[in-house]
């Protein structure tokens, strides 16, 4: 299968990659420098991207967007993290619908798009409410994938939870965190976090784009999803650290700005197509995740 990979120089697509192509399949970079072996360049915002290859790819994934570690409180940042997603994206879908047989589109997305639900669990099959940041990125981000579908194209949504490894955010910053002491709970810890090892993400994304029938959205989580109390008690053990500091609520919203309701939301999240369709989870909940995580044995 040849598969054409946007965002493959980031943390999570260069992984990816080298997962489909250990899988046998051939793997073109969409790249904005001058392009290498197995690369094209593209131009997302200058709205240019090579229309011959992308028609001749069986699947074109998606991961590209602006990162999302930043100032909360500039404009700016949350302009670029809109934008970027939705050019990207909105270039592809279309070049995809021109096609005489339109290629697959896997596009990234995030668990924000359910906003905040409380303990209340939620498939793919539920709403999407309120209007934080990033619920409402990833409703533009989703919808710019329909003409792609409109076209009759198999479009899958990777609706991905924090992934968690030591060697990039968040885990990256929450493990120094919590070895210097400094860990604990935000606000009541009641609030559901949903989280993802990185093997387990690589996994169901490659699973997802090999799958002929996989199609909509897709929650890129463990199966079951953590409280706020339980990720920070069971890092806590993991790291061999106490945890016995709390942030409370309203310090988090003078922080985080428009992103404190992404902190603060309840996402009790449950990865139904994924478990639907058969992929099995290396990591099933939070205390693997984590070891998995850490390179840490729970044993």
């Amino acid at each position: 299968m040849h598969v054409v990979v946007a965002g493959a120089s980031g943390f999570l697509g260069q992984r990816l990659v080298r997962e489909l192509l250990d899988r046998g399949h051939r793997a073109t970079r969409l790249v904005r420098r001058d392009p290498g072996p197995d690369e094209s360049r593209w131009d997302p915002q200058g709205g240019t991207v090579d229309s011959d290859l992308v028609h001749s790819a069986d699947v074109v994934v998606n991961l590209g967007g602006a990162p999302l570690i930043g100032n909360p409180h500039s404009k700016r940042w949350a302009r670029d993290v809109l934008t970027s997603r939705v050019a990207t994206t909105d270039l592809l879908a279309t070049t995809i619908a021109a096609a005489p047989t339109p290629p697959a589109l896997v596009n990234a997305s995030g668990i924000s798009w359910y906003g905040d639900h409380g303990p209340a669990e939620l498939t793919e099959a539920s709403d999407t409410r309120g209007h934080a940041l990033l619920t409402r990125v990833c409703r533009e981000w989703e919808a710019a994938t329909r003409p792609a579908a409109e076209a009759g194209a198999r479009v899958v949504l990777l609706r991905t939870a924090p992934v968690q490894d030591r060697r990039n955010p968040p885990l990256q910053q929450q493990r120094l965190q919590f070895l210097a002491g400094l860990g604990g709970r935000l606000g009541n810890g009641r609030q559901h976090y949903p989280v993802i090892s990185l093997r387990d993400w690589v996994g169901a994304a490659s699973f997802l784009v090999e799958h002929p029938s996989a199609a909509g959205p897709a929650n890129l989580c463990a199966p079951s999803t953590p409280t706020n109390a339980e990720f920070t008690r069971a890092l806590a053990r993991l790291v061999r650290r106490p945890a016995v500091l709390a942030v409370p609520s309203p310090a988090i919203r003078l922080a985080a700005g428009p992103m404190a309701d992404e902190v603060l939301g309840s996402l009790n999240l449950r990865p139904a197509t994924l478990l639907d369709l058969g992929y099995g989870f290396a990591d099933p909940d939070v205390d693997a995740v984590l070891a998995t995580g850490l390179g840490r044995s729970t044993s």
